[in-house]
């Protein structure tokens, strides 16, 4: 008889099948165990890099890991990016997923969530991995989210964050706020289509 680990797993995998199927934002491609206890999830929505020469671009795929270790589900996935990114809730070598994890979480939350931060649709500039990222996202709310497609199931109640935890989403912006940032940036400007640089 399979242990409630492997249960949880081979649980996990075939919600994130059905789930993630014919997903346009964010694909499987790529695992290891049987049943998986690593994947590699591939997110196409528009999110930020920094450069080498210091200037903040768009990139519109992104690759995240997600490592399921002795601990899961009774601990968080260690979750890192295999591509950069610029973002608050972000370093080279982990996630912040805060409060987001507890046990009876889906795996499908969380890799949505993620995607949401990616899209600048949601961050914590409170207790940031990524300073920097953190300065400019509070210096620069009027070009935020960087993608406003929709990330995961819209029916899901929201969960309250704990603000002290490190990935509290930001309120949306208002639609007046919406419409005064598209009118100084021109209807049909992408504010995105040249690269900003950091001062």
């Amino acid at each position: 008889m399979a242990s409630p680990r492997i249960r949880r797993l081979a649980s996990d995998f075939e919600l994130l099948k059905r789930t993630l199927n014919g997903s346009p934002v964010v694909q499987i491609t790529g695992t290891a165990g049987l049943p998986p206890e690593i994947y590699q999830f591939t997110y196409s929505l528009r999110g930020l890099y920094i450069s080498p020469t210091g200037a903040i671009l768009e990139r519109s795929t992104h690759v995240l890991e997600v490592n399921l270790t002795l601990d899961y589900p009774r601990r968080a996935p260690q979750c890192r990016m295999l591509t950069p990114v610029f973002h608050p809730n972000f370093d080279e070598v982990s996630v912040c997923i805060g409060d987001f994890w507890a046990a009876s979480e889906g795996l499908d939350d969380l890799v949505f969530r993620i995607g949401r931060m990616l899209a600048y649709q949601e961050y914590n500039t409170k207790s940031p991995l990524n300073g920097l990222a953190a300065k400019w996202a509070t210096e620069h709310k009027e070009l935020l989210p960087v993608d406003r497609k929709e990330i995961g199931a819209a029916w899901r109640e929201p969960v309250h964050r704990d603000e002290s935890k490190c990935a509290e989403p930001i309120s949306a912006l208002s639609e007046a706020s919406l419409s005064e940032a598209s009118s100084s940036l021109g209807e049909t400007e992408d504010p995105w289509s040249g690269k900003i640089t950091i001062e």
